[in-house]
């Protein structure tokens, strides 16, 4: 289907959620209506039929007890729940409690249990680590790995605008953690600057899997829509717009490209300065608009790098393997690249 063709019929089906005050809100979003499997022919979906199959082994990690843990502080609030510091009474070692707080259907709890065992199965150095999955009540809890350094967001916060050789090094480890999840069939599905944690190692790590799910060999649609539709993908916003074709994997892979591009300009790309940032206006800029073009001032190989991110067409999207080597992360590959200028005006 042309460009204009797109422009005159946007194939939505979805509800559209009640209008949010500020753009820093979380949206409500709908579940979507089922999709057809996608074809396993071409492009990133070739890439991602290829990849053998494989079931995450448990991490051989010592699970936490909720009695041993004494809260410090809280570390943020959300639509969906609460993250405290805490403490484990018995090693002192230090933690992250999030806490779901809304009691949800028994489907519901089922289904955010198992993607959070994906989680907890997971064993990457640039995956935010589970050490343990409670539902007590109706109320779900995890234990997670304490990020000392805040989020990628915090750190956009403070700068403004974050330089390249920054964003390489936030690129390459990010893509490092995608390349693993994609290898093992799972896809993020809500990438996006307050989703990447740092820590005080100069760590970058994926964080806040509850939005994702484990890609079955079929590589079936994924059920569940949650997450932040200001990163999401053109095909998500209109699958049949972009003619039925879903690869989560290369979902990931513009998200990435969006928050890094966000960091580079200081403010969300898909935007105009001061414009609303609702769902229809969310929708027509990401469905209809042209990609976001990285700025002129930019280095050829970052704009090439967001460009490579950011097509419309999923299928000529760049995967994380790819990425890996691209020009970009090579012109940084041999500098070294300490992050702690991007720590240290924040509050840690």
């Amino acid at each position: 289907m042309s460009s204009k063709e797109r422009k005159m019929r946007v194939g939505l089906k979805l509800p559209i959620p009640a209008r949010e005050d500020t753009f820093s809100k979380p949206m409500p979003l709908p579940l979507p209506l089922p999709l057809p499997v996608p074809p396993s022919g071409g492009g990133n979906m070739q890439a991602a039929v290829n990849v053998p199959s494989c079931k995450l082994p448990c991490a051989r990690l010592q699970e936490v007890v909720l009695e041993d843990l004494q809260k410090i502080s809280t570390l943020g609030c959300g639509s969906s729940g609460k993250v405290y510091k805490v403490k484990h009474v018995r090693t002192g070692k230090i933690y992250a409690l999030k806490i779901i707080q809304e009691k949800h259907e028994l489907a519901v709890r089922k289904q955010i249990m198992r993607e959070m065992e994906i989680l907890r199965r997971a064993n990457s150095p640039h995956i935010v680590q589970c050490y343990g999955i409670f539902d007590r009540g109706g109320e779900i809890s995890f234990v997670l790995e304490y990020m000392d350094g805040g989020t990628l967001a915090h750190v956009l916060q403070a700068h403004k605008k974050i330089p390249e050789p920054y964003l390489a090094e936030v690129a390459r480890q990010v893509l490092k953690g995608l390349l693993y999840l994609h290898q093992n069939k799972i896809v993020h599905r809500d990438i996006k600057p307050s989703n990447l944690l740092i820590n005080k190692k100069k760590e970058i790590k994926i964080a806040d899997f509850g939005v994702s799910t484990v890609l079955a060999h079929t590589l079936a649609q994924c059920n569940s829509f949650v997450g932040t539709c200001a990163y999401m993908s053109p095909e998500r916003f209109d699958p049949d717009g972009y003619g039925g074709k879903y690869d989560g994997c290369s979902a990931d892979i513009w998200s990435l490209g969006l928050s890094l591009l966000e960091c580079a300009i200081g403010r969300f790309p898909c935007l105009s300065p001061g414009q609303k940032a609702d769902w229809p206006t969310l929708m027509m800029a990401i469905c209809l608009g042209d990609p976001p073009s990285p700025p002129p001032d930019a280095s050829p190989e970052f704009q090439s790098f967001i460009r490579s991110c950011l097509q419309k067409d999923a299928l000529l999207r760049h995967t994380a393997h790819r990425l890996l080597s691209h020009p970009f992360l090579k012109k940084y590959e041999e500098q070294t690249c300490d992050l702690s200028p991007l720590l240290q005006s924040l509050r840690l």
